[in-house]
């Protein structure tokens, strides 16, 4: 699948020396490009189809949103740009955000003078750390060459590590940096009939695994998140094959986790996907709303789904590391056999996985 090229490149004049614009001119070079002011204010105005580098003016650490009723991996969020090219159906992205830009933030010096402060004044605390909350962590990759800058910059970190999540099989620049095992590679994974249906921009998931499998060589750890898992008649051997297939390529003990969670939305989202992917079914199935505001299948159903991939995934390897993605310690214990006590319970686990 080819990289993608947007039809214009839209940098403000702000950060015209910066060398974020400097290395997207030199990777995008027959793209046409437009200097103009770009504000909040101005984001609606720019085709959807156009890449827009700008001075982010927020703070570029986060913690995920979450919700006080689920169980929360406490995620922190690196705020690498905004949205995404890859136009999955189910996006929270597109009720999320009030426009369509496709933004790259300029200013990746502050961002990283910003998480030197972080990191010093809480050196016993481990930071768990993922760009791929608003836009995919490599989609851009070939043409920002951000990875060349995080990942060595997190190879120097002893209290932190770093997780680029993404659907795309654009790794080339992970290739031989320095990256002592504080960088971990993730992969969405789906079955093949929800990638054909629901994900048309995303590569097909034996490439996305052949591209895990060069990230494996180099020597990363990985990891695989089954979020959305879509329900539809025949959903269990289709699932059961990207199992299959995962753990037929993937050495287990590169594993760095495995998270599972099912399709939920927020209401609004329902409208724009009825009208912007006339072809997805997704939203038709029977849903309630839950605790978070979110419309989510029914309690038995989702616990049916999550017991059958456990159990198929632990066949493969009775030792990887599973968690739930926003469900409840009742979910968890019915499905998994256990629970956290806690969402810092939780944040503890998967802050030992990133130790190693």
């Amino acid at each position: 699948m080819p990289m993608y090229l947007p039809k214009k490149i839209i940098i403000d004049p702000k950060v015209r020396s910066s060398s974020m614009v400097e290395t997207v001119l030199q990777n995008a070079a027959s793209v046409p490009v437009e200097y103009r002011k770009i504000d909040k204010d101005s984001f609606h105005l720019v085709n959807c189809d156009d890449l827009v580098i700008a001075c982010y003016q927020g703070n570029f650490y986060k913690p995920c949103p979450g919700t006080l009723h689920y169980l929360c991996c406490q995620y922190k969020i690196l705020n690498i740009g905004l949205n995404c090219p890859l136009a999955c159906t189910y996006c929270i992205l597109q009720s999320y955000l009030d426009h369509p830009a496709l933004v790259l933030h300029a200013n990746v010096e502050e961002m990283l003078a910003e998480l030197d402060v972080l990191f010093s004044e809480h050196p016993s605390t481990t930071f768990r750390i993922g760009t791929g909350e608003f836009t995919d962590s490599l989609v851009l990759d070939h043409l920002s060459g951000l990875t060349k800058i995080l990942v060595p910059y997190f190879a120097d970190r002893k209290n932190a590590c770093l997780e680029l999540k993404t659907k795309t099989t654009n790794i080339h620049n992970l290739k031989g940096l320095e990256h002592r095992g504080k960088t971990i590679v993730a992969w969405s994974l789906n079955s093949a009939r929800v990638v054909r249906r629901e994900e048309r921009g995303a590569p097909s998931i034996e490439d996305r695994l052949l591209a895990a499998q060069k990230c494996q060589e180099w020597g990363y750890r990985l990891a695989f998140h089954f979020d959305p898992i879509i329900y539809y008649p025949g959903w269990e051997e289709d699932y059961r094959k990207t199992i299959e297939q995962l753990f037929s390529m993937i050495e287990a003990s590169h594993i760095a986790w495995i998270s599972l969670g099912c399709f939920r939305y927020m209401p609004k989202l329902k409208p724009i996907i009825q009208e912007k992917f006339h072809h997805s079914r997704i939203v038709y199935e029977e849903f309630i709303q839950g605790l978070d505001g979110k419309m989510r299948y029914l309690e038995v159903l989702r616990q049916e789904i999550y017991s059958r991939m456990v159990r198929w995934i632990r066949q493969k390897d009775p030792e990887c590391f599973l968690y739930l993605c926003m469900e409840s310690t009742r979910i968890w214990r019915n499905c998994l056999g256990f629970a956290p006590s806690s969402n810092q319970d939780l944040q503890s686990w998967l802050d030992q996985r990133c130790r190693g």
